[in-house]
Parts: C-alpha cells; sequence; structure tokens
C-alpha cells in the first residue's frame, strides 16, 4: 500500500496510484476519504495502480488479500512487533475497505453498527455467539467390521 503523509504521498509521486487523483488529503474520516476515491477508482478503471488492478481480480480475490492481511497482522502481534502492526493493520483496513466498496457498504454503516452495540451493550463489542444459530456436528460413523480376506 502507497505511504501517504498531510495528503502527499511519501514517494513524492513518483510511481505510486491512481488514487492520488482522488483523494487529495486523508481528511477528518479517512476511511471515508479512502472508500470515496475507490468507488472513483471503480468508476474511472485504471490498470496502472494496486487498487486497479485488485478491483479488476474481482471479489474473491479482494476477500483472499482481507484474509491475507488479518493473518499478518496477527502474526505480528505474536511477535509483539507494534511497528509492523501498525503497518499491516494500515494494509488490512485498506483491503477492507475496497472489499466494502466492491460490496457497496459504506464505512459509515459499520461506524453504526458499532455504535448501536455500544448502546445495546455499553461498550462496541462483538455480538454475543449465543445469538447465532448453533450447528453441530455429525455423529461419527460407527466403526466397521473388518472381513477376512477369503485367501488368507
Amino acid at each position: 500500500m502507497e505511504k501517504w503523509q498531510n495528503g502527499e504521498p511519501l514517494d513524492g509521486g513518483r510511481g505510486g496510484s491512481d488514487l492520488r487523483q482522488h483523494a487529495h488529503y486523508i481528511g477528518p474520516d479517512p476511511l471515508r476519504t479512502l472508500y470515496d476515491a475507490v468507488l472513483a477508482l471503480r468508476q474511472q478503471p485504471s490498470d496502472t495502480s494496486r487498487t486497479g488492478r485488485l478491483i479488476a481480480q474481482g471479489r474473491a480475490r479482494m476477500a483472499r488479500k482481507v484474509g491475507e492481511e488479518a493473518i499478518e497482522v496477527a502474526i505480528e502481534a505474536m511477535r509483539d512487533d507494534r511497528g509492523a502492526v501498525v503497518m499491516e493493520s494500515a494494509d488490512l483496513l485498506y483491503n477492507l475497505v475496497v472489499l466494502l466498496a466492491d460490496l457497496g457498504i459504506p464505512p459509515d454503516e459499520i461506524m453504526a453498527e458499532l455504535r448501536r452495540r455500544e448502546q445495546a451493550f455499553g461498550i462496541a463489542e462483538k455480538l454475543p455467539k449465543t445469538e447465532e444459530p448453533v450447528v453441530t456436528a455429525p455423529a461419527p460413523a460407527p466403526p466397521q467390521k473388518r472381513r477376512k480376506n477369503a485367501k488368507g
């Protein structure tokens, strides 16, 4: 993912992403700014940027990237590498926003769900698993008797 500071790419504008055309600054809501830039890029496809190529590869690839980045966050957390966790978390959020844009889910919907949970439970937390249906595994098949070999 391209690195930005104060609305400018850290590479000085050399070879960066086409998102630069759509997001001139991060603004007060970085996820929304990124989301809007991804939507704009979807309207004007480009295969010269990583985001454009990811969009062209489709939803399955986007979802796989979200999973890969989540695993990388977990690995860096287990290594206790704070800086790497920050970097990988930014990559995770980037890929998640690209996927959300593909699904037409703005970050505002996610924030609204967090607020709803905060109001319902007192803090923003994951919903309890008890609200989901319980699926039990099928019983294992009984062991089969071994047949004797006719020649033996």
